[in-house]
């Protein structure tokens, strides 16, 4: 009897040794990314049949890695030429238009031109937004890191944006506060202003408040009344190719996610709040 505990608890030390052997493994896979394979010191028929089925899994996860990272490549490759075919078709468009507009045309046929115009002009828009993002995905970011008055820079992008802004009948209320200096691209910091502002005109059911605050870090606030939050999925805002409003025909759904990708290239960060009927976009940049 005391052989057989003896063989008995031998047997189960074996059995934890070589647990411990495999959750040592796979935790070495994890934190240093390795891809080997699980192997025991000792065979056990049972452990050597788990050890089998769990290299095929990491190997089926791996394979879809590794696929997903292929379509991924592929998608953006995708982007990239659909924009690209896309801009020489409509410049051929809008030079055709332009030459109409110099000839001998009725006053009908001038605002019949007119509304063509202006959907070519937003075509263009959402083209650029496509190129705009297949651009940031494919090309490697070359920042130009300085401090900026990020106060200022807003006032700015605003002040750029009030006659876009009164033909929506909207106004902005920028809150008063101890100017803010980020470390950033200027350049990438004055896209993400001009995104939110559009997203802003794009979805705002009322006026606009716009807030500045540093903390640990710069925090940009752009919040908007909505009309119907219910059609939001905050977890999905920063998505490409994301609308809230299926019925809107002159978005991209690309705004957001280019804001997260421009703040992402600077150490920065994105959030979306829904309260109250307001939604709120934060990004937080570098002091």
């Amino acid at each position: 009897m005391i052989i057989l505990i003896m063989l008995l608890a031998l047997y189960i030390a074996f059995l934890q040794r070589q647990l411990r052997n495999i959750n040592r493994q796979l935790d070495k896979r994890l934190t240093e990314h390795t891809r080997q394979p699980i192997r025991l010191e000792l065979l056990s028929r049972e452990l050597n049949a788990l050890a089998i089925n769990i290299n095929k899994c990491l190997k089926a996860e791996e394979n879809l890695r590794l696929k997903g990272i292929q379509e991924e490549k592929n998608f953006k490759e995708l982007i990239a030429n659909i924009s690209h075919d896309l801009r020489t078709p409509l410049t051929a468009i809008k030079g055709y238009q332009q030459l109409m507009k110099n000839g001998d045309l009725s006053a009908d046929q001038l605002k019949k031109l007119h509304t063509a115009q202006k959907h070519a002009d937003e075509l263009g828009r959402l083209i650029e937004h496509f190129f705009e993002y297949s651009y940031l995905l494919n090309a490697e970011p070359e920042l130009n890191i300085k401090r900026i008055n990020l106060t200022n820079l807003v006032a700015e992008c605003l002040a750029a944006s009030v006659t876009t802004l009164e033909e929506h009948n909207l106004t902005v209320r920028l809150e008063e506060t101890p100017t803010v200096f980020v470390l950033a691209d200027k350049e990438m910091v004055t896209r993400i202003i001009q995104n939110l502002i559009r997203n802003c005109v794009q979805h705002s059911n009322g006026d606009i408040k716009v807030s500045l605050l540093a903390t640990n870090k710069a925090i940009l606030s752009f919040k908007n009344p909505m009309k119907n939050t219910s059609v939001i999925d905050i977890n999905r805002l920063f998505d490409r190719f994301y609308t809230g409003d299926k019925a809107r025909s002159n978005s991209t759904g690309l705004g957001l996610s280019i804001v997260r990708l421009l703040a992402e290239q600077m150490g920065g960060s994105t959030a979306a709040f829904l309260q109250d009927g307001f939604l709120e976009i934060r990004v937080e940049l570098p002091l």
